[in-house]
């Protein structure tokens, strides 16, 4: 088994399989014959070994194409291999597949398939969530909010006046109010966002304070960072 070449280094702790392309021989361990597609796995003398004489028959075949899995299954599995072929075309030995354990790629899967349900979710959540919203309203208080806190983080505007103008919420950007864009409602919208997304508030609130003393702790950080906003 002398005229395959080598291919290019790889990470240390990767495993490297062939898959050949030509009848190759034999096995040089147990003589098994090598047929085209067969998968070999070369040692330090270059000496071509089947997956059994390798150790790695159980491990089972992954093709490459999809990359989420791959990459979960490899994670999972305690050994794995990357099998390649030599591509006349490009002249260079091309990825095929992974060789993983099979409990690995199950787990794999699973996430993936889990994957799947939780984004078709979201999609379901982000078309409520623009039904929702009265689309003009909110970009008319989000562009208030920007005009009086200029230096606030981009993009920062929209998801306070999402938020502040929820229907059925509640919430002071659905106050009569709030139709006049008055500063007042801005300035608790905006200041709501950075007790809650800059400061320490929520996690006082997990630890038991009283919603009050939460307030009052963080109070002093909320004026400083709405004064930086205001530039």
């Amino acid at each position: 088994m002398t005229d395959i070449s080598p291919i290019e280094k790889r990470r240390a702790s990767s495993l490297v399989v062939f898959s050949i392309r030509r009848r190759e021989g034999a096995c040089d361990e147990c003589g098994t014959e090598l047929f085209p597609g067969s998968l070999i796995r070369l040692d330090g003398q270059r000496r071509a070994r089947c997956l059994d004489c390798a150790d790695l028959a159980h491990l089972v075949y992954l093709p490459s194409g999809d990359a989420a899995l791959t990459r979960r299954a490899t994670k999972h599995s305690r050994l794995a291999a990357v099998v390649v072929r030599w591509s006349t075309a490009r002249k260079r030995y091309e990825r095929q597949a992974t060789l993983v354990e099979e409990d690995a790629l199950e787990r794999a899967e699973a996430e993936c398939l889990s994957d799947a349900d939780q984004r078709e979710a979201h999609r379901t959540r982000e078309a409520e969530r623009r039904e929702r919203f009265d689309a003009e309203y909110v970009r008319d208080f989000a562009r208030a909010i920007r005009e009086r806190y200029p230096a606030m983080p981009a993009e920062a505007d929209l998801p306070i006046a999402e938020h502040a103008c929820a229907k059925s919420s509640g919430r002071i950007g659905r106050s009569a109010a709030a139709k006049d864009l008055s500063v007042e409602v801005i300035d608790l919208a905006v200041r709501a966002h950075a007790r809650h997304r800059w400061t320490t508030y929520d996690e006082l609130l997990m630890s038991g304070r009283d919603r009050a003393d939460a307030r009052a702790a963080v109070r002093s950080d909320v004026d400083a960072i709405v004064g930086r906003w205001r530039g």
